[in-house]
């Protein structure tokens, strides 16, 4: 029976049980896809990222929800960064690149003599009209539609990976959310797979410029993620297309996420302008939690 080492890391904060858990292999190159799936569900973090080697960029990973591989993942890409530079992977390389399906990604390293900080370039930002009932959507989340802001679109968004972006009026809201993610597929009929984000531009943290929750697809095997560096790209993005436009290039923002769990984390988003285009990097960090030994084709794990 093989025994796979999963490291669990806490991205997006410097404390352990804050932020967001992600389980980092960095021997994927010994699994297949099935036991890679494995894995994940059986450690049952929102993200379980493998490490493998590629021939387009320094690095290939992959990441695997409880119920799926996602093309991309930016807690479970500091995670393994964070893991690969702490335990001699990477020596005193600073720049690399990392090849996701979401495309080949650069990635940013800055070590300070007590400290590991990761900046990681996402996929450009695109966005898709949402035309389902708002009226629905408010009750799969626990709200009424009056909580929506009626200013800003909702609008489903991807630098990696869709999920739906939804403004809300007050941050009083966030605590009143109950979400019932069996109903999204049927609401979300244009991007059925996609999470929802409910954001607004009230926040806990005087220095923070948004917050947000992130509940997940049905398909993916858990309810909520903490803190979510795909889905804060590109609420970045979104801010300087839709909220205001007119900023200094380029925008930097901190999302703060995971405060309703007692996970709260930090994630620093940079969107920068290059003609028409938003370019948009994440910067976090981790701290590693613990080791598990997961067995393959057993029940459970040590």
């Amino acid at each position: 029976m093989k025994s796979i080492t999963v490291y669990h890391y806490d991205a997006f904060s410097k404390e352990p049980n804050k932020g967001n858990p992600a389980g980092v292999v960095l021997n994927g190159d010994e699994l297949t896809d099935a036991e890679m799936q494995e894995v994940a569900t059986k450690v049952g973090f929102s993200e379980t990222a493998f490490l493998i080697q590629s021939d387009l960029a320094d690095f290939r990973i992959r990441f695997f929800t409880p119920g799926h591989e996602m093309n991309l993942c930016g807690h479970g890409t500091m995670a393994t960064v964070y893991a690969m530079k702490e335990k001699g992977l990477l020596g005193d390389e600073a720049d690399i690149t990392i090849e996701t399906k979401a495309g080949i990604l650069p990635i940013k390293i800055y070590t300070s003599s007590d400290e590991i900080s990761i900046t990681m370039k996402q996929a450009a930002p695109e966005f898709k009209i949402f035309n389902g009932s708002k009226e629905a959507l408010a009750n799969a989340i626990g709200l009424r539609e009056t909580d929506f802001r009626t200013d800003l679109p909702i609008l489903y968004g991807s630098t990696g990976t869709w999920t739906l972006l939804i403004p809300i009026n007050e941050l009083d809201a966030f605590q009143r959310m109950s979400p019932n993610n069996k109903l999204f597929p049927q609401i979300l009929k244009e991007l059925p797979k996609s999470s929802l984000h409910p954001f607004c531009l009230e926040t806990f943290d005087s220095k923070a410029d948004m917050h947000a929750r992130h509940f997940s697809s049905p398909y993916s095997g858990t309810m909520e993620d903490a803190v979510t560096g795909t889905a804060s790209g590109v609420m970045g993005a979104y801010y300087a297309k839709y909220i205001n436009n007119k900023l200094d290039d380029p925008l930097n923002l901190i999302v703060e996420q995971g405060h309703e769990i007692g996970r709260d984390g930090r994630v620093a988003v940079q969107v920068s302008r290059r003609s028409h285009l938003l370019e948009v990097e994440i910067n976090g960090n981790a701290v590693y939690i613990k080791e598990l030994q997961v067995l393959l084709g057993d029940k459970q794990f040590i």
